[in-house]
């Protein structure tokens, strides 16, 4: 089954618009078919940090090892996102969708049968790959879809992922700890699923470009004047250190806490993969929530209040009891990620008319510095020990609050409409 891969030029004379194509709409039909490809393309992505315990111990690697794993994928990754966005900005092209997803299918193949740590590394930097294609991609499809609706859509886009993300240490534990590497087998079929939806989603995507919808975005997209390109330069400085906070922090805890966990306080890997999934499941719930309540408060708001809420809950963390531990993972994920779908479309805002470009750029950063942090925590644990370096890492909330220097969304309006044509 072919996808198309539309220039875009003008709509040919005569063309009628599509069914439901009204720029205000908000087409729920696709933003939930893009959210479902989201879940399967981040579940399969977040499995390979989830296996860590049981890689170490299959191939008595030392955490440094596990480190340049999570780096491999996260890296590539955040490398070729925003390449993707780049070239999409300026040539759009729907089947980008399926074959990413093709590449996501290759690297749990490839993971299925490795043996050995470098066939590991390259399993995972194909599934880097996959991802590094959907997310820019899919975050524009959403940007498209969302009419008027641009937070709820976004929240929408990016629940799905963080709901994979959720699903991860419960995949672990039913299919990776009976199984073995070969279970990564049965994710070949979930990938398979994905590119079918991402044919339907693709064929959309072709249609609205046919209709004019990327040569009005394209219209629309403005130079910003001289005076105002350096308050935008701070402003994404600031953003970047709140994507550097996240990342660092959710890193530390969806690939090392489980460690913590096991060290401290003796559970079993199964026991320590229910509260990672208690801190992205709640992720995911705050995920969705996020969008609609900037929408409503604004997203420097929201952003903001992401980082002062759970700056004191994070510090709390490794000082309580089990129980404390899991109330408090809940509740830091479901503050923390509130964030995740709101700095993308803050980002948009500051450089409108670069969608795929300013998402790739995001969400390339999140996954690029969350596999530098893996590195680089890895590192520190083999020196200093887990219980250490866990409560180093409950400090880095605190740095997100310098946020509040970020720009009101008003004044981003502003900034926007006293652009150069």
């Amino acid at each position: 089954m072919s996808v198309p891969t539309v220039n875009s030029a003008a709509p040919q004379k005569g063309r009628q618009p599509l069914a439901g194509s009204d720029a205000s709409a908000t087409v729920f039909r696709i933003l939930i078919a893009i959210s479902l490809v989201h879940l399967f393309n981040d579940s399969i992505q977040s499995v390979i940090p989830a296996i860590f315990p049981i890689l170490r111990s299959s191939m008595h690697l030392n955490y440094t090892q596990i480190g340049w794993i999570s780096f491999a994928i996260n890296f590539t990754s955040s490398i070729m996102q925003p390449v993707v966005g780049w070239f999409a900005d300026r040539k759009p092209t729907p089947a980008i969708l399926p074959v990413g997803m093709g590449f996501t299918f290759t690297g749990m193949l490839l993971l299925a049968f490795a043996d050995t740590y470098p066939a590991v590394l390259l399993a995972v930097v194909f599934v880097g790959l996959g991802s590094a294609a959907f997310h820019p991609e899919g975050s524009r499809v959403s940007h498209m879809a969302s009419g008027t609706r641009r937070g709820l859509a976004q929240s929408i886009f990016q629940v799905g992922g963080n709901a994979g993300q959720s699903l991860a240490p419960m995949l672990t534990m039913w299919i990776f700890i009976p199984l073995g590497l070969f279970g990564a087998i049965w994710f070949t079929l979930v990938a398979g699923a994905g590119i079918a939806v991402q044919i339907y989603v693709a064929r959309w995507y072709g249609r609205k470009l046919q209709s004019g919808a990327h040569v009005k975005k394209k219209a629309a997209a403005r130079q910003l004047k001289p005076e105002v390109r350096t308050k935008v330069r701070f402003a994404i400085v600031m953003l970047i250190l709140l994507v550097f906070v996240r990342s660092w922090y959710s890193s530390s805890i969806s690939t090392f806490f489980p460690f913590y966990l096991i060290d401290h306080y003796g559970l079993s890997v199964n026991d320590a993969q229910i509260f990672i999934f208690l801190f992205l499941g709640a992720g995911a719930v705050g995920t969705f929530f996020g969008g609609p309540l900037a929408d409503r408060f604004g997203k420097r708001n929201i952003i903001f209040g992401s980082m002062v809420l759970a700056a004191p809950l994070a510090l709390l963390l490794p000082h309580v009891g089990l129980w404390g531990a899991g109330i408090l993972l809940a509740l830091i994920g479901l503050i923390v990620f509130s964030s995740f779908s709101v700095t993308v479309v803050y980002a948009q805002m500051l450089f409108p008319g670069k969608i795929g470009t300013v998402s790739g750029l995001i969400t390339g950063l999140a996954f690029g510095l969350g596999g530098l942090g893996a590195l680089v925590l890895g590192k520190w644990i083999d020196m200093a020990g887990v219980n250490t370096v866990m409560t180093l890492c409950s400090f880095l909330p605190i740095l997100g609050i310098l946020t509040f220097l970020l720009p009101s969304d008003k004044l981003l309006n502003q900034w926007s409409s006293q652009s150069e044509e």
